[in-house]
């Protein structure tokens, strides 16, 4: 799709990562215009090397997916970019994510509005796209290991227009950092919540209160979660198995 490059930053793997996209770089035509291997500090520096990389390029948007991750359908790039033409000021685009729950199921995580953000993020942000000419001066917060793309959502909602898109951008893959340090995220987040919103301990007590009772459902009753934060739909389960672009 010419319309669409592909920016890869990888934190110097060893398994032949390295040769698979020189060799993709080199191919004529080829999507990946730009890519790097090496230590970078974790998964939010290497958003930020792709972050500058997309800037030098004078990309209009971005969307960050991590390994593991992939979009939710074959035509979702093209609904994509429909949604940017029609919403070309907002800063921020965000739609719901399908995720992989166990056993092979794979289901619709509906997105919260974002007026909610004081919660915590909204959806994945694997299902949101930043426009770079909002963020020209944003970075991930390397002090966050497992929030910085909390605070870097909610400082791009800052600065303009946000549009919510009626459709499954990613189809997420658990087990990352935030799965497995989860107390560390939620510690994290409350840090960008007093940046953010002021919050004082009694109202920062309430917001964590909900997570953590969240958290506690999502790992000791999981049916119970998933009743209510996910939704059994047709489409999550034909979207499952698709391959991207």
């Amino acid at each position: 799709m010419a319309d669409v490059v592909w920016l890869v930053a990888d934190g110097g793997s060893t398994d032949g990562t390295l040769d698979w996209l020189a060799a993709q770089s080199a191919a004529p035509s080829s999507p990946l215009v730009w890519w790097r291997s090496g230590a970078d500090g974790g998964p939010y520096g290497g958003m930020n090397h792709a972050l500058d990389a997309a800037r030098a390029l004078e990309c209009g948007h971005a969307l960050f997916l991590n390994a593991g991750d992939q979009l939710a359908a074959n035509d979702t790039l093209a609904r994509l970019l429909d949604a940017i033409r029609q919403s070309p000021d907002a800063a921020l685009l965000y739609g719901d994510a399908l995720e992989r729950v166990g056993e092979g199921r794979v289901l619709l995580k509906v997105a919260r509005s974002h007026r909610r953000a004081a919660f915590g993020m909204f959806t994945h942000h694997q299902a949101m796209i930043y426009r770079i000419g909002a963020v020209n001066n944003l970075r991930f917060d390397p002090s966050y290991e497992i929030a910085a793309d909390y605070a870097f959502t909610l400082a791009t909602m800052a600065r303009g227009n946000i549009a919510r898109l009626p459709f499954p951008v990613c189809l997420f893959a658990g087990g990352g950092l935030s799965h497995q340090k989860i107390m560390q995220g939620r510690h994290e987040q409350a840090r960008v919540r007093r940046v953010f919103f002021g919050h004082g301990l009694f109202r920062e007590f309430l917001f964590s209160a909900a997570q953590w009772t969240a958290s506690a459902l999502r790992r000791h009753v999981p049916a119970v979660y998933e009743f209510y934060r996910f939704r059994k739909t047709e489409i999550s389960f034909l979207s499952w198995g698709r391959k991207t672009p």
